[in-house]
C-alpha cells in the first residue's frame, strides 16, 4: 500500500466504529502506520500461550491485538462523538484539528 498515512497517534482517544467491541473506547497503545493498524487499550483483546523464556514465566498472557485504522475514530470528549481529523498550519506548524468544528487537537 502507498499511502500509509495515518492521523492516529500513539496516547490518543478512540472509539471503536466496527465489530465485536463497537462503542467501546480507549486510549491507543500502539500505531504500526506499514500496516494501517493500531492497538487500542481494552479492545480486540486475545490469548496468548507463551513458553518461559530465560527469567520470564510462561503461561496464559492477555494482550491487546491489533486492528485496523479504518474501525476507529478519534474521541473528542468535548463533542461525545469519534470525528474526522484534518490537519492545517497554525503559527508555522503544522497541526490536527477537528474537521466539523474547526479546534485544534494537539496541545503545545
Amino acid at each position: 500500500m502507498s499511502n500509509n498515512k495515518v492521523r492516529i497517534r500513539s496516547g490518543d482517544t478512540v472509539i471503536v466504529l466496527s465489530g465485536k467491541d463497537r462503542g467501546k473506547i480507549g486510549k491507543v497503545l500502539r500505531v504500526v502506520p506499514e500496516s494501517r493498524k493500531v492497538a487500542v487499550e481494552g479492545v480486540a483483546v486475545v490469548k496468548r500461550h507463551m513458553k518461559p523464556v530465560g527469567e520470564q514465566q510462561g503461561g496464559i498472557v492477555t494482550k491487546e491485538a491489533l486492528i485496523d485504522v479504518s474501525n476507529v475514530a478519534f474521541y473528542d470528549a468535548a463533542f461525545q462523538a469519534g470525528v474526522k481529523l484534518g490537519y492545517r498550519e497554525v503559527d508555522g506548524r503544522k497541526v490536527r484539528v477537528n474537521r466539523k468544528t474547526g479546534a485544534v487537537i494537539d496541545q503545545g
